[in-house]
């Protein structure tokens, strides 16, 4: 019997104001802008786990965790000796069967 709060889905969307990361597991597998819908075929965290989370506090403190963000948070990437920040995440989504396949492509 499996745990009520295991989750067993691998694919994630965060959804920032203007691009979704495609996530299986940690690793960004897709990136696609959501003003024109165009998949997005180089990009610095292509194919890359994400490092963390960033959540920046009012005093403009910020605070760092590892794992996934929730909405509110920014995804921290340290790609190629190069530190990723994305703007903070709206929401967190779960795509669909056919946009799963086509970025198995």
């Amino acid at each position: 019997m499996r745990q009520k709060d295991q989750e067993r889905r691998i694919h994630k969307v965060f959804v920032t104001r203007n691009t979704e990361y495609h996530f299986e597991k940690n690793t960004c597998v897709a990136i696609r802008d959501r003003k024109t819908g165009q998949w997005q075929q180089r990009h610095t965290v292509l194919l890359r786990d994400v490092t963390g989370s960033i959540l920046y506090g009012v005093n403009g403190s910020m605070r760092i965790t590892p794992g996934l963000p929730k909405v509110g948070e920014s995804m921290y990437f340290d790609a190629n000796d190069c530190e990723i920040i994305t703007s903070s995440i709206v929401s967190v989504e779960r795509p669909g069967y056919d946009v799963v396949a086509s970025y198995k492509k």
